[in-house]
């Protein structure tokens, strides 16, 4: 049977192809043909899946190299930089106007810096010969990497297609014909997380929108696309019981039987001023809601300042703050079947929440920035955010005022926008009926054989 590499570029990947099952529906569908390649947290996630085979991806792209490969990996580096991969995804955005309101010089997002589309003039004709070069036979491959593809011609399962770190992958599996299949890793990442590449045999998305997206905005062919529904809500799908719930708060020191609102958060990058926000709600619900309901505070996986942004709500009774994580997918899922409302300003974890069908209050304005600051709005207004908020899913909060009038229509009224909920869901994130991991599987199994 034909080798196949999992290569899982980034935490998210992996959270997503291990939580949902799809690396062990492929260890069962490939057997001991299957080798993760991953980055270096591999250990926790393989302890998974025993006896796997794992390669850390930093053995394959790291390994000494002779003088000419160290000269010729400098110069490949400084054209990358300019003509490479972050270059050709900035001026791709700019080009079609995603997150056109979001982007500024130094963004510490670097598909949201403009400088970073490079010194050439941003004439359409320069792209193609860009492109050429990035995805060309000229491109340097790390010499352990080319070995082994060589060597073993697998087939390639990219978990993330559209990162820098994976174009090694790409450019070697166009050099040596190896089958490559990507998987596009989020809803919104066809219109404004990078470049995609147009040499993979099958490209695995969640929906229709997504699709139309890679046919109109990257030239992949649509008979090269397969809709999955996201993997995702497969864990979403199985029901759990209410005492799971309840052992999830007691171990949070919450009492089960409040009513609970979880406040979900963002990343300090998208959102510099949500401590602000923080304070302001726990000051409120001091003085107005304790006797209500109690508050649970869930960082964002990515931030490492979350004791200071988190503060006020770490030494109150009935309140507690989740520690980041990316592999608590299932205590998510228990968390979002059973709590009474959710707010948020991020755009998935919004998903999330409409998908378990919960009342939920988007927060479009930032606490206490100042004049000109719209760091919230700017968080969801993105092209893929347009089928989201043209419904009426949600409550939406434009002042801290409404935040509370939010929660409090969710807590009174939690089945008022349940029908919408349920449409936007089917819209934007595919038939959910627990299979998705399985028809990812089963995309990437056909492809390769």
């Amino acid at each position: 049977m034909t080798p196949v590499w999992l290569v899982l570029p980034d935490p998210f990947s992996s959270r997503l192809f291990f939580d949902t099952g799809i690396v062990e529906y492929l260890r069962q569908s490939l057997g001991s043909s299957l080798e993760l390649i991953m980055e270096s947290d591999a250990e926790a996630w393989a302890e998974r899946v025993p006896g796997a085979r794992v390669t850390e991806r930093p053995e394959l792209v790291s390994a000494p190299v002779p003088l000419y490969e160290k000269v010729w990996r400098r110069a490949d580096m400084w054209l990358d930089r300019r003509v490479g991969f972050y270059p050709l995804s900035l001026r791709h955005s700019l080009r079609h106007g995603f997150h056109r309101q979001r982007m500024r010089p130094g963004h510490s997002n670097w598909f949201l810096d403009p400088t970073l589309a490079g010194p050439l003039p941003r004439w359409s004709r320069l792209d193609p010969l860009m492109a050429h070069w990035h995805y060309g036979r000229l491109r340097y491959v790390p010499r352990l990497l080319r070995e082994r593809l060589r060597r073993e011609r697998p087939a390639i399962v990219l978990a993330n297609l559209q990162m820098h770190s994976v174009v090694p992958f790409v450019i070697a599996a166009r050099r040596y014909g190896l089958p490559l299949i990507g998987h596009i890793a989020s809803w919104d990442h066809t219109v404004g997380k990078g470049i995609v590449a147009p040499y993979a045999r099958r490209y695995i998305v969640q929906n229709s929108v997504m699709r139309s997206d890679l046919v109109r905005y990257h030239g992949i062919e649509a008979e090269r696309i397969v809709a999955t529904g996201w993997p995702q809500t497969d864990v979403f799908h199985r029901s759990r019981p209410r005492s799971e719930f309840a052992t999830a708060l007691q171990r949070l020191g919450l009492d089960p039987t409040d009513r609970t609102v979880m406040v979900m958060g963002n990343t300090p990058t998208n959102a510099p001023y949500e401590t602000n926000f923080v304070n302001r709600l726990v000051g409120w619900w001091k003085q107005n809601g304790r006797e209500h309901f109690s508050l649970l505070f869930r960082p964002h996986p990515r931030d490492s300042e979350w004791r200071e942004r988190f503060a006020a709500a770490l030494s109150e009774p009935n309140t507690a703050v989740q520690e980041p994580s990316f592999g608590d997918l299932e205590t998510l899922a228990v968390l979002l079947q059973h709590c009474d409302a959710v707010v948020t300003n991020a755009g998935t974890i919004l998903l999330d929440a409409l998908a378990n069908d919960r009342p939920a209050v988007c927060t479009l304005w930032d606490e206490g920035a100042p004049p000109g600051e719209s760091w919230a709005v700017k968080n969801v207004s993105g092209e893929h955010y347009k089928p989201l908020f043209d419904s009426n899913a949600f409550y939406r909060a434009t002042c801290f005022d409404e935040v509370v009038a939010g929660i409090e229509r969710a807590l009174r009224r939690p089945g008022e926008l349940a029908a919408e909920r349920a449409r936007v869901v089917s819209l934007v994130l595919g038939e959910i009926d627990g299979r998705a991991a399985e028809r990812v599987t089963e995309a990437i199994v056909s492809a390769v054989a």
